[in-house]
């Protein structure tokens, strides 16, 4: 055998990169794999036989969890939902009219307004909590979505701003000044020209917002305290007793269904997020 073979080679690397791409997959993968394994087995075999498969398809965690909290598991991916829904609207509008302002508009002190602004990306969420926490209180928000929804709607997200921002200046001006030509004022030309043609910073930007709110645990766990208002993140603690007996298999169970809606968002758009990020906030 000889090393002829120039068309050998390129296929045995082709097939190596496949199985070290293929290993590294499901070694990223077995945590959730290991969790739908869990969640068919019966609780004994959870932990006391970790790495076996289920010799039977037990579906018993799924009918025990959706209602093992006292009130249906439904109630916490409808209310999740809700949250997600409204904070992608929230941080779509305000975040592209903020990336607009900063990206087209002339001002005073905008580009130390726009370095303030990058700065806050670097500032820990733990740093602000306990002042926003104390300005939710005085307004009466706690124990509401409030806290959840409305700043979404105020372009706190310096990420997406940034992101839209680089998005905006690859646009030619020359659109501008052709929507100015035919009078159109900021507010138009952006409605009209700006915000069409950002669809895929835009869809970048829903995609990270529904993921990242739906499956946030701590701020749902500071701000809401009624079980009615749980969402699912709060609604998977409930099965954890840390003074008595837990019940990990329908826990498990409901984490699997809960993964559906963020797995099934995330295939649907998955194309147009490759777009957003390939043609802006990765450039200069």
């Amino acid at each position: 055998m000889t090393d002829a073979s120039p068309l050998y080679r390129p296929t045995a690397w082709r097939w190596m990169r496949y199985v070290v791409l293929t290993a590294a997959a499901l070694l990223l993968l077995y945590p959730v794999l290991w969790m739908v394994m869990a969640s068919l087995k019966p609780e004994d075999e959870i932990f006391s036989q970790p790495a076996a498969l289920p010799g039977s398809l037990d579906w018993a965690n799924y009918v025990e969890g959706w209602t093992g909290t006292g009130r249906s598991f439904g109630v916490y991916l409808l209310n999740s939902a809700l949250v997600s829904t409204l904070s992608v609207v929230g941080n779509v509008l305000a975040c592209s009219m903020a990336a607009y302002v900063f990206a087209r508009l002339d001002f005073p002190f905008r580009r130390t307004l726009f370095a303030v602004m990058l700065v806050t990306i670097m500032l820990p969420f733990q740093v602000t909590l306990i002042p926003q926490y104390t300005l939710f209180r005085e307004l009466g928000w706690l124990d509401t979505y409030l806290p959840l929804v409305v700043p979404k709607f105020l372009a706190v997200d310096a990420f997406f701003i940034f992101l839209m921002v680089q998005f905006i200046r690859g646009i030619p001006r020359e659109l501008d000044e052709a929507a100015r030509i035919d009078g159109c004022g900021p507010i138009r030309t952006f409605r009209r020209v700006i915000f069409p043609l950002l669809t895929p910073a835009l869809v970048t930007t829903a995609i990270f917002t529904f993921i990242w709110t739906f499956d946030d645990f701590f701020g749902q766990l500071v701000y809401i305290s009624s079980p009615s208002l749980f969402t699912v993140p709060l609604g998977l603690r409930v099965f954890i007793d840390t003074t008595g007996q837990s019940a990990y298999g329908p826990m498990l169970a409901m984490a699997v269904l809960a993964l559906i809606p963020v797995v099934v968002f995330f295939l649907f758009f998955q194309k147009r997020l490759v777009s957003g990020l390939a043609t802006s906030g990765l450039k200069g």
